[in-house]
């Protein structure tokens, strides 16, 4: 197989076609061109080479959004080792588990260290290593000690399409999570997917909001705009700030941002209170991750100036499944997550019958971009890919133009006496209320329709909204036997570390709060 399918290939190509643009920047530091970037790649590949790093070894990365994070990550894999980056936020017993499950050979972290990842890496007998970048010219610091084994150089080395390049999690909504390598190839082609679809070139550039440890930002934020030769911003802080994003934006002279809708809503929040003066021209903003609800991709549209494209992805398919298109391809739909993208995508039923368009069923793909299976996990990966699909666990609906709508996850579906409610559908109209800022509705366990519906509010601020008014606005818009019987109104709702809701957690948190109330206090 040529190298254009895989994910290095495509970065090296960049680098010969437009050496001297730019591809990475820390906002008011430094800039790095696509040559350079790649130097430094190379440089560090060979550094960890000879400290005796080999193919499949595991490497944990855990740091910020920072440009050493990145350089590792690509240099782990241009040495033919597989990358495991960890969220920062982990406790110690967190960094054992992951550490312990990807069978990680290595743990490098920032020039600072990581206490709660270096105890449990020490724990586990991995070694650790710190790693700091200066200055775009000055070497790139890694404190691995040369092992004598070193003598293969980066030159030599051939990556291979099969070689798996990245190990992530699933964020284990039903159980505990499951592992998912990705290879070389599905790394490639999903890059190829998201180009595509959003006709990234080296003009384009963008700002870095979500965490690198997770797909959404790590394929179509960073890798597919380094492999169109397109310029990556990350934030001084190497992490989302609301205050300075616009002006990050605006000194980047960005051309779109790919965020998750708990981000847009923060943004959105600002704007009511505190306008910028001026939004940059964004050639559009992509929605993913999430559900997005018609009425915040309508606010979102109007404040920003520019199309709002909401997309469909997941860990397994290497991000992209499905998108919106941009203006001159297609409408956008509010409310649809689009069209497919660069793969085959069909809605069975629990026999493997693939249904008509207009009816739901399971959303299946199968496609070059999608992860070969689990990690040790046999039985899994036999449910997972019946009838020779990839089963998503999503609900979802093509409609007659190939658009795809979500009804849900087939677990979150609320089973109210026989009716199956969508809780999307809930979370759409609680967000059509000018009122309310963030909303998720949610099953609860109830004795007399084996589940009902409640839902938990955060109001947007200065409003003032009550439980009743919620109903009220509820039963106006909604089936009777689709509106909450219980309203929580909240500041805040458990959200995991990408800004996704996950519904059984959300109930539990509420219902443990009603539980607690219910207990009398003192043993009276």
């Amino acid at each position: 197989m040529e190298r254009s399918v895989m994910l290095t290939g495509l970065l090296k190509k960049a680098a010969e076609r437009f050496p001297d643009r730019r591809a990475l920047s820390v906002s008011g530091r430094y800039e790095i061109s696509h040559k350079r970037l790649d130097e430094l790649v190379d440089e560090t590949a060979g550094r960890l080479l000879a400290a005796g790093v080999r193919a499949g070894d595991v490497v944990a990365l855990t740091f910020p959004n920072t440009v050493e994070f990145v350089i590792l990550f690509l240099a782990a894999i241009r040495a033919r080792a597989v990358t495991a980056p960890l969220n920062p936020a982990y406790t110690s017993d967190e960094f054992e588990f992951y550490l312990s499950d990807s069978e990680s050979k290595l743990l490098i972290t920032s020039q600072g260290g990581h206490p709660a990842a270096e105890a449990a890496a020490s724990k586990l007998n991995i070694p650790h290593a710190r790693a700091f970048l200066p200055h775009p010219d000055s070497p790139f610091i890694l404190s691995l000690t040369q092992c004598e084994l070193g003598t293969e150089s980066v030159a030599e080395l051939v990556n291979d399409p099969s070689d798996v390049a990245l190990f992530l999690h699933t964020s284990g909504t039903t159980s505990r999570p499951k592992g998912v390598p990705l290879t070389q190839l599905n790394l490639g082609a999903s890059v190829q997917n998201i180009k595509s679809v959003y006709k990234l070139t080296e003009s384009d550039s963008t700002v870095i909001v979500l965490p690198l440890f997770h797909v959404h930002g790590l394929l179509a934020g960073l890798l597919s705009s380094l492999a169109a030769g397109a310029a990556v911003t990350l934030p001084a802080s190497g992490r989302f700030s609301a205050s300075t994003f616009w002006s990050d934006l605006r000194t980047s002279n960005a051309t779109f941002y790919t965020a998750v809708p708990t981000i847009h809503q923060i943004l959105l929040d600002r704007h009511a209170t505190n306008p910028e003066p001026v939004y940059p021209k964004l050639r559009f903003i992509r929605s993913c991750s999430a559900s997005l609800a018609p009425a915040i991709l309508g606010r979102l549209e109007e404040a920003f100036g520019a199309p709002v494209l909401e997309a469909y992805a997941m860990t397994e398919a290497a991000h992209l499944m499905a998108s919106n298109p941009l203006p001159e391809d297609g409408p956008h739909r509010p409310g649809s997550v689009g069209r497919p993208i660069g793969q085959e995508m069909t809605i069975l039923d629990e026999n493997g019958t693939h249904l008509p368009r207009g009816v739901s069923g399971e959303v299946c793909i199968r496609g070059s971009n999608v992860t070969r299976g689990y990690k040790n996990n046999p039985e899994t990966n036999k449910a997972a890919f019946r009838f020779g699909w990839f089963h998503t666990g999503d609900v979802g609906i093509l409609d007659d133009e190939g658009y795809l709508h979500l009804v849900g996850r087939i677990k979150e579906l609320i089973n109210r006496g026989g009716e199956k409610i969508s809780p999307i559908e809930v979370d759409a109209v609680l967000l059509s209320n000018q009122d309310v800022a963030e909303a998720v509705a949610f099953g609860v366990p109830d004795d007399k329709y084996g589940e009902e519906i409640n839902c938990a509010i955060i109001p947007r601020e200065g409003a003032e909204i009550d439980e009743a008014e919620v109903l009220r606005y509820c039963k106006k818009n909604l089936a009777s036997f689709k509106v909450p019987k219980r309203v929580f109104i909240t500041d805040s709702v458990p959200k995991t570390a990408t800004g996704k809701i996950q519904r059984r957690i959300v109930a539990e948190h509420f219902l443990a709060k009603v539980s607690a109330a219910k207990v009398p206090k003192f043993g009276a």
